[in-house]
């Protein structure tokens, strides 16, 4: 099967959501480090090469809201497309006490190539599919580990990141959270949500999109039926917001 950076799904959908998904393949493409990173299959399947979970809740999310989906093909480990172009981590040498071999000699020249093939071709079509939607609210789905190494159980089972200029969506969704008496929510919680010049900055910030990007712990979603659940709880979550809210 030949390698494209990124799929799409559903691109005919009408609703007015896109769902991304950017750290959801563990892939190495063979054109990086011969398509192996040196690492061992466990931290391969871990939380530092994607997000555990998350594509198959979007994917399901997408059907369930009639929104388009588009999913990274490469793993966060290769290059991270929810960081800005400047930013330090863009391509992680050590992550949660792991050493990453294959890129501990990137140069400069290999990290504007992995931009070029694989960062900046799923930034351009998450673009087109925005700019193509009347009114997009944009919903970036990703998933966190329950603990970091050497640091403090992580008890939120999901977390809304908001930043200004546009983040009247992520308030009226953490509102309608509060009312899910079984749930523990973090409000920029596990991360803070302004990241200038990761994905929401670059499709939602910067052209004062509605937007959110959910966080759910990745325990939540480890098998099928957790996705599945968490999909159809999310839709209605998304839904009651939206005409609550009225934006």
């Amino acid at each position: 099967m030949t390698y494209t950076p990124f799929s799409t799904f559903g691109e005919d959908r009408t609703a007015r959501w896109l769902i991304t998904c950017d750290h959801a393949s563990n892939h190495v493409p063979s054109d990086i480090a011969g398509g192996d990173l040196g690492l061992p299959a466990e931290d391969m399947a871990r939380h530092i090469a994607y997000d555990v979970g998350a594509r198959g809740t979007s994917m399901r999310l997408g059907e369930l809201l009639d929104a388009p989906v588009i999913c990274t093909n490469f793993s966060r480990l290769c290059i991270d497309p929810n960081r800005g172009l400047d930013d330090p981590t863009l391509v992680m040498r050590l992550y949660d006490g792991t050493i990453i071999p294959g890129n501990r000699d990137v140069d400069e020249g290999e990290i504007a190539r992995r931009v070029a093939t694989h960062y900046r071709p799923y930034h351009d079509a998450l673009e087109a599919l925005a700019a193509g939607r009347q009114a997009p609210i944009i919903i970036a789905l990703h998933s966190f580990s329950p603990q970091l190494k050497g640091r403090a159980p992580r008890p939120w089972e999901i977390g809304v990141l908001h930043a200004k200029p546009e983040d009247r969506f992520g308030h009226a969704l953490l509102s309608r959270l509060s009312r899910e008496q079984d749930l523990t929510v973090g409000d920029n919680e596990p991360y803070d949500g302004d990241l200038p010049g990761d994905s929401i900055d670059q499709h939602a910030l910067q052209p004062q999109r509605l937007n959110a990007l959910i966080e759910l712990r990745n325990d939540e979603i480890e098998t099928e039926a957790q996705q599945n659940a968490w999909a159809e709880r999310l839709a209605t979550l998304l839904q009651d917001t939206l005409t609550e809210s009225g934006l």
